[in-house]
C-alpha cells in the first residue's frame, strides 16, 4: 500500500499547442494539465526524470508544488507515452483528498505463471484483465494487486471472484463476471494456426479470382475504345 507520498516541483506554463510541447520535450522537459478539487486547470511541465522517479515510487499520491507554492495531494490520472520509445511525453495529474475515496485503475499482476501445473504441461495462458477499477482512499490504493495463479490446471478460467481485495479497497468490476485468466489446452494453438492458413488461402483464392477478372475486362492488344 501507498502509505508515504513523494514530492514533485514543476514550473507553470502558459504556451500551448504542439510545437510548444515538442520544444519542452526536446529540452527534457514533460508537459502535464492539474485540474480537479474544485480547482482552476494549471498547465505546467515537470523534468522528466523527476517525474519518472515519482511515479515509480510514490504509489498512488503526489505532492505537488507549482512554481515552489504549498504542494498539494495529486494522483495520476493518465500518462500519455510514445508509441516506440515507451516515454512518458504528457501526464494528467488530479487533484484529491486524502480523506475521500477516489476511483483509480491499478494494475494487476498474475504470480507463479512458472509453477502452474498446465503451464508446465504445455498449456497456453492468456490474461484477459489487466488492470482493475477500485475505489479507497487514495493513500490505500496500491501500486498493483497480486494474484498467485500457481495452481492452475489445463482448462482452468480464474474469475475476478476469486481475488480478495486488500483492506479498505473496494473493486469496482463485476466479480463473477469478469475473467482474469484462461489456461488453455496446446491444442487450441495449433487449430488457431489451421484456421489462420485457412483465412490465409481463402484470401488468396480471392484475390486470384479478381486478378482473372481485371485481366477478363482488360483490353486486347491493339484494340480501341474509340468506334
Amino acid at each position: 500500500m501507498a502509505q508515504t507520498t513523494t514530492k514533485l516541483d514543476v514550473n507553470s506554463r502558459e504556451a500551448a499547442g504542439s510545437r510548444a510541447a515538442r520544444r519542452l520535450r526536446r529540452s527534457g522537459r514533460v508537459p502535464g494539465v492539474l485540474y480537479g478539487g474544485g480547482g482552476d486547470s494549471v498547465g505546467f511541465d515537470a523534468d522528466a526524470r523527476e517525474l519518472r522517479l515519482a511515479l515509480a515510487a510514490s504509489g498512488a499520491v503526489l505532492d505537488l508544488s507549482v512554481d515552489g507554492g504549498k504542494a498539494t495531494p495529486v494522483v495520476l490520472k493518465e500518462a500519455q507515452r510514445h508509441p516506440v520509445r515507451g516515454e512518458t511525453v504528457h501526464v494528467d495529474l488530479l487533484r484529491v483528498r486524502l480523506d475521500e475515496a477516489i476511483h483509480a485503475l491499478v494494475p494487476l499482476e498474475l504470480t507463479g505463471v512458472d509453477d502452474a501445473p498446465g503451464v508446465k504441461e504445455g498449456g497456453v495462458l492468456e490474461q484477459i484483465t489487466r488492470e482493475l477499477n477500485v475505489e479507497a482512499l487514495p493513500t490505500d490504493i496500491p501500486e498493483s494487486i497480486v494474484y498467485d495463479i500457481g495452481e492452475m490446471q489445463i482448462g482452468d478460467t480464474v474469475l475476478l471472484s476469486a481475488i480478495a481485495a486488500p483492506s479498505g479497497l473496494t473493486l469496482l468490476d463485476e466479480i463473477e463476471e469478469t475473467v482474469v485468466a484462461t489456461l488453455s489446452p496446446p491444442k487450441l494453438q495449433a487449430e488457431v494456426a489451421e484456421e489462420i492458413e485457412a483465412e490465409t488461402e481463402l484470401v488468396g483464392e480471392g484475390e486470384e479470382a479478381e486478378e482473372g477478372a481485371a485481366d477478363e475486362e482488360a483490353p486486347t492488344e491493339g484494340s480501341s475504345d474509340e468506334e
